[in-house]
């Protein structure tokens, strides 16, 4: 497994919201993480992206022990989180936030040929790339998120809430770029409300409740089970 988290538990103050989460990431997989409001889905990703250290339990890339390190750190270790709030520079043109994205890394000509790779894979910021970001749709602004965090060339890629609030067509497109990253050899965990759409493109999924794993399985087989269609997609088959 490239990741493996076993037995976390994470809190607030006093108030413990993951508790004994236990889930894995194979290289090349889509893992899509589901639960209600509350389950503990973001602060997992916020667990293992370094901006909440766990109180128990490991976090393993690679095999390394990594639970607890500064984002930066992770960073360095090839993890790179897409946050569910907008992150964008908006009075930056889209090329200048992509330039950012790049921010840890020397700048040198290969720099500027995955900026060309991301504007490839993302065709509507390519063609307004000299204009500020400010003016983006929403799908437009998540593209952005993604394709910064892209330059970083990560290991492992979190995306928390990719289709927050977009239109069907917009959440269709995301997930069509969500298959291409994993095509290209990008791992990706992600959290995401759209149950359906998630567990259509995941290879795996994991069900949180109350801080823990309730259910695991192969996307398509969550997406034909009835529980979790009576629980999660709208009723039984």
């Amino acid at each position: 497994m490239l990741l493996t988290v076993d037995d976390v538990h994470a809190s607030y103050g006093r108030f413990d919201v993951l508790r004994g989460i236990t889930l894995g990431v194979a290289a090349g997989e889509i893992v899509a993480v589901l639960g209600p409001n509350g389950a503990g889905k973001s602060t997992l990703l916020k667990t293992i992206a370094g901006f909440l250290a766990p109180r128990r339990g490991t976090i393993r890339l690679g095999g390394e022990q990594v639970g607890g390190l500064r984002p930066r750190a992770l960073l360095d270790k090839g993890v790179t989180y897409v946050m569910q709030r907008s992150s964008i520079f908006g009075k930056l043109t889209i090329l200048e936030n992509l330039e950012l994205g790049a921010y840890i890394r020397p700048w040198t000509s290969e720099v500027m040929q995955d900026i060309e790779r991301v504007l490839l894979l993302f065709p509507r910021l390519a063609e307004r790339r000299h204009q500020r970001a400010e003016g983006l749709s929403g799908g437009e602004r998540r593209m952005l998120e993604i394709g910064r965090a892209l330059l970083l060339n990560p290991k492992l890629l979190l995306l928390d809430e990719p289709t927050m609030g977009l239109a069907p067509l917009v959440m269709d497109l995301i997930f069509e770029k969500v298959l291409e990253l994993r095509a290209a050899g990008t791992t990706v965990l992600m959290v995401e409300q759209n149950a359906r759409l998630a567990l259509e493109v995941s290879d795996r999924a994991y069900v949180l409740e109350q801080g823990q794993t309730r259910i695991e399985g192969r996307g398509q087989e969550l997406l034909a089970s009835d529980a979790v269609r009576r629980a999660y997609l709208g009723g039984a088959r």
